[in-house]
């Protein structure tokens, strides 16, 4: 029983050791950018047209969108469109090591608009599929909406953009998702 409770801490332990290290700070990726770490590929994982009407940052290497908007199919119970995973994704990402010459090792660092919805999604879906260092920006571009208050739903108080990281409101054409270019 002994063994098992041992062998057990240690498991769990593994697993918040690699959970913890999925996760790195808006700094600590820009970080990684400014130093022009060679081993590293940053990707925003946000829909295009996001981008377009939010802003993005020039320190991504390109932009790769894990989920995508299906303008067709309307969700009258969430009122949205249906998002659907990239099906194309796990290619686009290869494609975009092989550009910069880096293999499966590389990190790679995902950014959506507030972390959890893409981000860690994408950078957890990253590790299943072979890239064994992928990682996701804590808080991504935006940052957690207020929750109360005259500001609550404003996304104000964390996020890349709201760190003092540089960031533009214009869309960088050498780096956004478009599907007629590779």
């Amino acid at each position: 029983m002994k063994r098992l409770l041992i062998a057990a801490a240690i498991g769990f332990t593994s697993f918040a050791a690699q959970a913890a290290d999925i996760a790195i700070s808006n700094k600590d990726a820009y970080a990684k950018i400014q130093n022009d770490e060679k081993n590293v590929l940053f990707i925003d994982v946000r829909d295009p047209v996001e981008i377009m009407f939010i802003g993005s940052t020039d320190a991504v290497h390109a932009n790769v969108p894990y989920m995508l908007v299906d303008r067709t199919q309307w969700n009258a119970e969430k009122n949205i469109f249906r998002l659907y995973r990239n099906p194309d994704f796990i290619n686009q990402v290869k494609l975009q090591l092989a550009k910069r010459g880096l293999s499966s090792d590389a990190e790679i660092i995902t950014m959506c608009r507030s972390g959890s919805e893409r981000g860690e999604p994408s950078a957890a879906f990253l590790r299943e599929n072979g890239f064994p260092n992928a990682r996701y920006v804590v808080d991504g571009f935006q940052g957690s909406a207020l929750k109360d208050g005259t500001q609550a739903g404003l996304r104000i108080k964390n996020g890349w953009q709201n760190s003092g990281l540089p960031w533009s409101a214009k869309m960088n054409p050498e780096k956004i998702y478009r599907p007629d270019q590779k």
